[in-house]
């Protein structure tokens, strides 16, 4: 809902995000390189700029794309028509994904280094496509309600089984562009089409089948990437002297950008460019084919405007205060001879970088509200950032000591695999596509400018074998990380809201079983002889009043069906009167305390009577409360009541 108290919120929990990358930056600048930055005034507006723009990124996907995504799903689903909604999951995946930043960037790299052979546009057109082949898989899993784990795993089979083949130039990159492939616009809306779906099909489970669209996006250009690499090394030649030499990258990176109104005017048109294939697909298979208005269409495309505005301002806040600054010191570390450092830098800006990605936050938003409040959203980012930190550390180590990435990553898709048979069914899907989102806007030119300075500075590596792959271990490690989480939570019996209520209704049925399953009662009839024993329901009611008003609470009681009492004394204080205590207990005599045995369904007569009668209003003039009581005996009763 578009309000100023939501954005608050959400701003408030964005600086909250950042202050993990301020201390990592602040620490390493200033006790590891022990260096004030140059700029740091520009790096401390750019933050800023990064917590604005990520508020307002995160209110427009609450109130353009999910809701627009989901009804778009709904009204798919219900037309039941399998082919359109194929055919509209595969154009979301391939028009998003050819517009990718990120994808850009590391495609250019790529073909840089490649003495010629990678071709940058046929290498995003083949990851659009496996992309947009991943989406229309997944939708057809939702539809069929197939298991997400055979899927996932008869992919990892494929990878291996390719990466067997491929040529080692290209399995880090292909690695690598499975993480980047799933952009801050595109999750949310990939997202809120599986959920939508899933919440809509007759028999699906919108936790269990609505995420996993995500796992598939990044699974798939994998395999596709390193079919074309094999393709491209055996029947394309290399041509000498094409390279980029990583270091002039990142010096050349480095540079903050001058902040003009042009440059600003420029990258919102660039970030308008990347959501409007998006908006174009949309409204094609709203109005053509669905034939249906989008609802509320104004605050849609107010929501649509917040996003491009929140991730353009998003990233002008990044290229200030992070983008320079991260990759100046990536390059800086490479150069000292401490590799402990390196890891303790790759863990912490893993860390750091992940827990600001607008992507995990609103997948992880959606977690929680699908989960019926059973994921914490902030404790499954924290798990997810420890993952990628994992990742990239161990990466780093990867890069340092020259292993090949091929055995990292099967003994980490093993125990994907193992952990899949473990934890708990409705974490599997959310820990699947959590390796997809980690590695998105914030982190993706960070790790490939980490990865590259390794490989470029540290003797007998290769750019383009070594340098690439960082990016597959950010994306691998968080679904174990989610998974040990789904675990722990399971074994702490963390429950839903819907749970706790059904556990608690569940609590008071068994009460009143229990109280249906009392002793037997024995009561005598009055003016008889006979004894009657039967299952039958009775309360204590007790009413406490003045000695003055003892008899008037009798007579009320009576009328109202009471038969018998029993009348104690009672004392009654406030307890900032306890000095005084034992004087107040031998002095004081003054109140009457009436227990009245009665079956449960007069209790409510009696207490109103009473209350009525003697005008209780609770300031001191008396009390009254009740409670069941079982296995009563020696009581009698009229017959009438019987």
């Amino acid at each position: 809902m578009l309000n100023f108290k939501s954005f608050f919120q959400l701003l408030k929990e964005s600086f909250r995000d950042l202050v993990p990358i301020i201390l990592v930056i602040l620490f390493f600048q200033l006790a590891i390189i022990q260096a004030v930055p140059e700029n740091w005034l520009s790096t401390a507006i750019g933050l800023a700029i990064v917590g604005v723009g990520l508020a307002v990124f995160l209110l427009g996907l609450e109130v353009g794309i999910f809701p627009v995504g989901e009804k778009l799903a709904s009204d798919f689903a219900h037309k039941d028509s399998t082919f359109w909604i194929l055919l509209f999951g595969f154009l979301i995946g391939f028009g998003t994904t050819i517009a990718e930043p990120a994808l850009y960037v590391i495609a250019v790299k790529a073909a840089s280094i490649s003495s010629g052979r990678i071709d940058a546009d046929l290498l995003r057109l083949v990851v659009a496509f496996s992309v947009g082949f991943a989406i229309l898989l997944g939708v057809w899993r939702i539809i069929k309600g197939h298991p997400i784990h055979y899927y996932i795993i008869s992919g990892y089979i494929l990878v291996v089984s390719t990466t067997a083949f491929a040529p080692h130039e290209i399995v880090g990159l292909a690695y690598d562009l499975g993480g980047v492939t799933t952009s801050t616009v595109t999750v949310p809306l990939v997202a809120a089409l599986g959920i939508g779906l899933a919440s809509t099909i007759k028999g699906r489970n919108p936790i269990l089948d609505g995420f996993g669209l995500i796992a598939f996006a990044s699974l798939t250009p994998m395999i596709f990437v390193q079919i074309y690499g094999i393709a491209v090394y055996e029947l394309v030649d290399a041509v000498p002297n094409i390279t980029l030499v990583a270091e002039e990258f990142i010096e050349a990176k480095s540079v903050i950008p001058e902040i003009t109104f042009l440059n600003l005017l420029s990258g919102l048109f660039h970030v308008f460019q990347d959501v409007i294939p998006i908006l174009a697909i949309i409204f094609f298979f709203q109005y053509v084919v669905i034939k249906k208005p989008i609802e509320n269409l104004k605050e849609v495309l107010i929501g649509f405007g917040l996003v491009v505005i929140g991730l353009d301002a998003f990233i002008v806040g990044l290229e200030m205060g992070l983008f320079s600054l991260g990759e100046t010191m990536a390059y800086q570390l490479t150069q000292g001879s401490s590799t402990l450092i390196i890891y303790i830098f790759a863990f912490a800006i893993g860390f750091s970088t992940t827990m600001a990605e607008p992507a995990l936050s609103a997948i992880a938003r959606k977690a929680k509200e699908i989960s019926d409040g059973k994921v914490n959203d902030f404790i499954l980012r924290l798990f997810v950032a420890f993952g990628v930190a994992i990742g990239i550390g161990l990466g780093a180590f990867r890069i340092v000591d020259g292993g090949h990435i091929v055995y990292y990553i099967v003994v980490g898709y093993a125990l994907v695999i193992a952990l899949t048979f473990i934890a708990p069914k409705y974490i599997i899907p959310i820990a699947y596509d959590s390796g997809g989102v980690t590695t998105s806007t914030v982190t993706v030119p960070l790790v490939a400018a980490l990865g590259l300075g390794l490989a470029t500075n540290i003797p007998g590596r290769d750019p383009l074998i070594d340098g690439f792959g960082l990016i597959a271990f950010a994306s691998l490690f968080p679904m174990i990380t989610v998974m040990l989480y789904g675990v722990i939570t399971d074994r702490l019996g963390v429950k839903g809201v819907h749970e706790k209520e059904e556990e608690h209704i569940a609590e008071l049925r068994h009460a009143i079983e229990d109280a249906n399953n009392m002793g037997l009662t024995t009561v005598k009839i009055e003016g008889t002889d006979q004894r009657h024993s039967y299952k039958m329901r009775f309360s204590s009611v007790h009413i406490i009043v003045p000695h003055r008003k003892k008899d008037r609470a009798l007579i009320a009681a009576k009328e109202a069906g009471a038969t018998g009492v029993t009348i104690m004394d009672a004392h009654g204080m406030g307890l900032e009167e306890m000095d005084n205590f034992y004087n107040r207990l031998e002095a004081d005599n003054t109140d009457a305390n009436l227990m009245f045995l009665i079956p449960s369904k007069n209790v409510d007569e009696v207490i109103k009577h009473v209350m009525h009668e003697l005008d209780i209003v609770g300031e001191g003039a008396g009390i009254a409360y009740a409670y069941p009581i079982t296995h009563l005996k020696g009581i009698s009763l009229r017959n009438e009541h019987i």
